[in-house]
């Protein structure tokens, strides 16, 4: 009898813990998807497109939840605080930081390429990057890919600490405001803030992907901003990861094609302006790409580096922060999806 109790006790047991077992995977694939992103700067057209086409359930995404932030390293602390699952926007540098300091999160992807130019008003006695030294600079916050990138190549190639020049933090819309108003002496501006500059005259002082190259000694494209997602997320769910990116990768091609269409989403779903939405629409392939490739993962790497080594982020990033395997697996539906 005894024999018979124990066993009939272990089969129970082992019933339970299949049970408790298939009802947490369950509620790990009925909850949806939190995926969330930075709504007051360039993220906001690529999310826009994602939220109001259909790209996520074609990519066999079914329940999705966006979350939406208003600052632009608030998606990292999303991610941290296990407020979201994924995001497509978060600045490199604090996905850098966060993955430092111990925050279960894994880098899946290059998304925001560089796409900087700094500029000065046409009537400014500034002529190049080297004219910086003790001027106002208008630029995305302290802590962002920007801010971050842009203090490391005016470190070394001209020599600049952050005591040398005054960042002036501020969204694409109050920067270019800041110039107009002449409250900077010059903007750090995303190439389609630049084209809709039509009150004050500019001229360029240089790029932050060039300086970057000179800084590098490298043709490598830098990015600002990287896709990331929870750890546990991609270890129980890559799949679920490959087809974000594949959704990601099929909204920005639509919106190549597309133009028009990306217009009026801009100008419904963020009131743009018409004249700025077909602006923002035209600079699309500029602003929009989900990569991963062995090159694109050196590259970030190499960011991180020079960011350490010049003390602007601290820590050092895990072994395995950087996970190809959704990438990859995303490449091959793409791949399968061609005619």
């Amino acid at each position: 009898m005894t024999q018979f109790l124990q066993r009939a006790t272990r089969l129970l047991f082992a019933a339970a813990a299949f049970c408790l077992a298939s009802i947490a995977t369950q509620a790990a694939h009925a909850a949806p998807l939190r995926i969330g992103y930075w709504t007051s700067g360039v993220s906001l057209g690529l999310g826009a497109v994602l939220e109001t086409g259909d790209f996520l359930k074609k990519a066999g995404i079914d329940d999705a939840r966006f979350v939406h932030f208003a600052e632009i390293n608030a998606p990292a602390s999303g991610l941290a605080a296990n407020v979201i699952d994924i995001s497509f926007s978060v600045p490199a540098t604090s996905a850098f930081s966060i993955a430092a300091t111990g925050v279960p999160v894994r880098i899946f992807g290059a998304t925001a390429p560089a796409d900087v130019t700094f500029v000065a008003p046409a009537t400014s006695s500034v002529t190049s990057l080297a004219g910086l030294r003790g001027k106002k600079v208008g630029m995305s916050p302290a802590g962002s890919s920007v801010a971050l990138m842009t203090a490391a190549v005016l470190r070394a190639n001209y020599g600049f600490t952050p005591a040398d020049y005054s960042l002036v933090p501020g969204n694409e819309a109050r920067l270019a405001q800041f110039l107009m108003q002449q409250q900077v002496d010059a903007a750090a501006l995303r190439s389609v803030t630049v084209a809709q500059l039509t009150e004050v005259k500019t001229k360029r002082l240089g790029t932050l992907a060039d300086e970057w190259r000179k800084l590098t000694h490298s043709d490598a494209m830098p990015y600002l901003g990287v896709g990331a997602a929870r750890s546990e997320l991609i270890q129980r769910d890559p799949q679920t990861v490959a087809k974000f990116i594949v959704a990601v990768h099929n909204a920005i091609a639509w919106g190549n094609a597309h133009p028009d269409q990306v217009a009026a989403i801009l100008q419904k779903v963020a009131n743009l302006p018409a004249d700025d939405a077909r602006i923002y629409a035209a600079h699309w392939a500029e602003l929009n790409t989900i990569s991963f490739e062995p090159t694109d993962i050196e590259t970030l790497k190499r960011e991180h580096e020079i960011f350490a080594a010049s003390g602007t982020i601290k820590g050092t990033l895990p072994a395995d922060v950087f996970v190809a395997e959704p990438y990859q697996m995303a490449k091959k539906i793409i791949a399968a999806q061609k005619p």
